[in-house]
């Protein structure tokens, strides 16, 4: 028997914890239900089983370490019965995959080896990708939605507060039907999200352009604007002038727990047919009151 650090490739130094990735690695390259019908293989994970039986056993791996016992698991010493034991332990092993020592489980691994080897070796549909284009609420604020497939099946989908265009929905397994014994690929929801009458998105910030009246600038006032999360109070200060941009902590889009600010840009929006007594007014302000707003454009 080869020495069982050599065949599981580890330094004789090394942890429980090493040594059983070591096997799992190994175990899942070389177990004959993988890869039916390869004798070498077979032969290379009795002895490797046969390794771990002995290193994950915290007593048989300090009496080897001391020279008191062999690979085999045979006392040193006897020649005979150590190369029947040598045999016998890595068939043993293979046959049964019982559990070891030190907390670890044969069964456990094999199990877990097995069943990930079945599982990439399933035959399986190829993915599908759909595109669904989703109001601009929905994907700010995410919510419930049925989706009707080409094939006639309805899906209740999610959508997680905050998607934007050209990200992705995955619904795993909900591809197009397969036959019995054939998996099912995945189904990629493409995302658009159709743009709306007056908000604008910028990564987690909402902008937002809100007419003012002429005397709301001048005077200031408190006036309502709308955001996603529906309408809020907001003061527009004496003297505001169109372009200046007053934020809203907190009202832009939430995600994972953090959430944008909504940003609203005032626009001075005088009455509409003009009035006569604004303008006659305007008329005498204006000749004794000239000012320049122009000049920086040189």
């Amino acid at each position: 028997m080869k020495d069982p650090y050599v065949v599981l490739g580890v330094g004789r130094d090394a942890s429980d914890e090493t040594i059983k990735k070591a096997y799992r690695r190994l175990a899942k390259k070389l177990h004959p239900d993988l890869h039916p019908g390869n004798r070498a293989n077979e032969q290379q994970f009795k002895e490797v089983t046969a390794a771990y039986d002995l290193l994950s056993d915290p007593v048989k791996r300090a009496r080897f370490d001391r020279g008191e016992i062999d690979a085999a698991g045979s006392e040193r010493g006897f020649q005979g019965a150590r190369a029947g034991a040598g045999a016998g332990a890595g068939a043993r092993a293979y046959q049964r995959a019982g559990a070891g020592a030190g907390g670890f489980s044969f069964d456990e691994i094999i199990a877990e080896i097995l069943g990930r080897g079945r599982r990439e070796s399933e035959e399986r549909l190829g993915d599908q990708s759909l595109s669904l284009r989703l109001p601009f609420l929905d994907a700010a604020l995410g919510g419930k939605r049925r989706l009707t497939t080409a094939d006639g099946r309805n899906i209740d989908i999610t959508i997680p507060a905050g998607i934007d265009s050209g990200q992705s929905l995955r619904l795993k397994g909900q591809g197009p039907r397969a036959p019995r014994g054939v998996a099912p690929g995945d189904l990629y929801l493409e995302i658009e999200v159709e743009p709306h009458p007056f908000f604008q998105r910028k990564e987690y910030d909402i902008h937002i352009e809100l007419p003012v009246t002429l005397t709301e600038a001048v005077l200031g006032a408190t006036v309502k604007v709308p955001t996603i999360h529906g309408a809020v109070a907001l003061k527009v200060p004496r003297g505001s002038n169109s372009g200046a941009t007053l934020r809203l902590k907190g009202k832009g889009v939430a995600v994972a727990g953090k959430s944008g600010d909504q940003y609203v840009k005032l626009r001075v929006v005088l009455p509409d047919p003009p009035d006569a007594e604004l303008t006659s007014f305007i008329e005498r302000w204006g000749a004794k009151h000239p000012y320049d707003v122009r000049g920086k454009l040189g």
